[in-house]
């Protein structure tokens, strides 16, 4: 019970990484509330709550946070997941698809990590983790829109690490390799194997390994942890 007595929200909880997060906080004590765009793949644990959350939205942010400090009186974690991927190389990314990645991917995360802090503030105490990638830190042909976006949240987490550390709020960053969801299954099996063959131990990542990563930096036993990338890619970075 790593997590008794604490509230969580997880944005993108419907499926994925997003879906075993919210099952793992659920199983270690905490109050969880799996804000999404889509419906739940799978039954999440008695008790887990379910909120439209459309993490584009400065208003249904407002709304979700909210909610949740006048329904629990308080919000101790955020974990940032959702999230989109695309592959344009820059020569061929048209102004919309730019600008849905940033809105998705890093504005998403902005608008998730400035209504908790807020409440976090006022509660001197808190863990956020944003959950980048591997191209977040590294690079590969292509994706521009993608490298861009999760690499801003790589900084945009140790900016919020550095500037609120002083207040109990801790902000981490999460950076999966390639992990086995409905996204990645969505892809061309040729680049899935191009990625898989890449990566030392030579098979894809579970969603619970990225999960167990994130219940890390969010429960007490990360309280001298701030401001770090967690890389859960099996080997991939170190090469």
């Amino acid at each position: 019970m790593r997590l008794q007595g604490k509230v969580a929200l997880v944005s993108g909880g419907s499926k994925g990484i997003g879906h075993a997060v919210v099952e793992l906080f659920a199983k270690e004590g905490a109050t969880v509330v799996s804000g999404d765009i889509t419906p739940p793949q799978g039954p999440f644990p008695a008790g887990v709550e379910t909120v439209q959350l459309d993490v584009t939205s400065e208003d249904q942010w407002a709304s979700a946070v909210g909610d949740i400090v006048k329904k629990h009186g308080r919000l101790d974690v955020l974990v940032n997941n959702a999230g989109i991927i695309a592959y344009e190389p820059l020569d061929e990314l048209d102004v919309a698809n730019w600008m849905k990645m940033v809105a998705v991917d890093q504005t998403g995360v902005f608008l998730g990590m400035r209504e908790a802090v807020r409440v976090m503030r006022k509660n001197r105490s808190g863990s956020i983790v944003n959950v980048s990638s591997i191209w977040g830190n590294s690079a590969v042909a292509g994706a521009f829109s993608y490298h861009a976006a999760k690499g801003a949240v790589r900084n945009m987490t140790k900016n919020a690490a550095m500037t609120y550390v002083g207040e109990g709020i801790r902000v981490n960053s999460v950076h999966p390799g390639f992990i086995d969801t409905p996204l990645t299954q969505a892809q061309a099996p040729d680049l899935n194997k191009l990625v898989i063959d890449q990566t030392p131990m030579k098979r894809p990542g579970l969603p619970t390994e990225v999960a167990y990563g994130c219940l890390y930096l969010a429960c007490d036993e990360s309280s001298f942890v701030t401001g770090t990338e967690l890389v859960i890619d099996g080997g991939y970075l170190a090469q």
